[in-house]
């Protein structure tokens, strides 16, 4: 019996799992979840600036930094990763106290277009950008 890798189809190209293999010859995968919160109306660079706060930290500190975080989008991303923390407790069995930011992303959603307009019956194209946001949340050994 040949044992393989379990193989995600996420998006254009495949992505491996991480899986370790037992003595029982099946399969343990790692433990990790998610949520996404999309076409939010912030601008993806606006959202990058308080992400790069959180990753790798654990959840409760993760929750302090965004309630102090004087920004529209620390409300959005502190949604998002309690929302994470629901969905690990839901599907998983999971302690929250051990869950900590693996990974949190801002993909671009696409923008609204309008125009504005200017001097000498001009008319400028406005850009509205929208942006999605992905916190992904593991649960770590060394912290109890």
């Amino acid at each position: 019996m040949m044992l393989r890798t379990p193989v995600v189809r996420h998006g254009p190209r495949r992505q491996r799992v991480k899986a370790s293999h037992n003595r029982l010859g099946t399969i343990d995968e790692v433990m990790e979840t998610r949520a996404i919160t999309k076409f939010i109306r912030v601008s993806p660079r606006k959202v990058r600036l308080v992400v790069d706060q959180i990753r790798g930290k654990g959840v409760e500190e993760a929750l302090n930094i965004l309630k102090f975080i004087p920004k529209r989008s620390a409300g959005i991303v502190a949604k998002t990763v309690r929302t994470a923390v629901a969905n690990a407790e839901n599907t998983q069995s999971v302690d929250v106290d051990r869950l900590f930011v693996k990974q949190a992303k801002v993909d671009e959603a696409g923008m609204w277009k309008r125009f504005t307009s200017r001097a000498q019956g001009r008319a400028t194209r406005v850009r509205k950008r929208l942006s999605h946001v992905t916190i992904i949340l593991d649960e770590s050994e060394g912290r109890s």
